[in-house]
């Protein structure tokens, strides 16, 4: 299982270097909403002060978890760039006049 704060992690990555990798080409994609469709097992540890983490469920693992309680959510994500008040595209400039 892997961490929800790890997958949302890894897609920032991603969508970075999407970003960095269609540099100087003249098509451009605006990037919109994300949306995450994710099974997630709850764990939330006896101790005082404990916090509960959400685990994504990896492909295939499904079976093994038949004693834990796993939960389908579904996540939409408006990506944004800082200091920044449009939606950001997976390219570089296209022109002279955007910053």
């Amino acid at each position: 299982m892997i961490e929800l704060a790890s997958v949302i992690r890894d897609l920032r990555d991603e969508l970075e270097r999407a970003i960095i990798a269609a540099e100087g080409e003249a098509l451009r994609f605006e990037l919109g909403s994300i949306e995450l469709e994710l099974s997630v097992a709850l764990d939330r540890s006896g101790q005082a002060g404990a916090k509960v983490r959400f685990w994504v469920v990896e492909s295939g693992v499904d079976a093994a978890l038949s004693a834990t309680s796993t939960q389908r959510v579904s996540l939409v994500l408006q990506p944004t760039l800082a200091g920044a008040n449009r939606p950001p595209f997976v390219s570089g400039r296209a022109d002279a006049n955007e910053r």
